[in-house]
């Protein structure tokens, strides 16, 4: 049976990180089915290294080695965009970093999984988690 891909998004990441007990995360319990391998956007990458400090830096090298990372291109920027508009016009717009992450999911054909359910769920082409 193959797996299917999960697009995290920065926020399971972020819980996942700060979780003392790593088994409440939505990260873990995801992985603990062994029906799911995982993806991430450079996008959520940055947003990780960004939010990090030199300390911390391992862990995530680390765990950006053991997913796919998927780039933020052409394709996808262009699906951002036409994403962009239709929220603009529907007045319900989301932080740039979100689009971009979306927009890889949907290029990708992927699920996401996010913590951030309220902005996702406004993007209709996206399949959350």
């Amino acid at each position: 049976m193959e797996r299917k891909i999960i697009l995290l998004d920065t926020s399971i990441l972020i819980e996942y990180f700060r979780k003392t007990n790593k088994s409440k995360s939505l990260l873990f319990k995801l992985s603990e089915q062994k029906a799911y391998s995982f993806a991430v956007s450079a996008i959520t990458q940055f947003e990780i290294y960004t939010g990090s400090n030199k300390t911390q830096q391992e862990f995530w090298n680390q765990f950006f080695e053991s997913v796919t990372l998927l780039p933020f291109d052409s394709e996808t920027a262009v699906i951002a965009a036409n994403l962009n508009a239709e929220l603009k016009r529907k007045r319900k717009q989301i932080a740039i970093p979100d689009l971009f992450i979306a927009a890889t999911a949907i290029q990708s054909d992927l699920k996401i999984a996010t913590h951030n359910q309220k902005h996702f769920a406004r993007i209709d082409a996206l399949k959350l988690v």
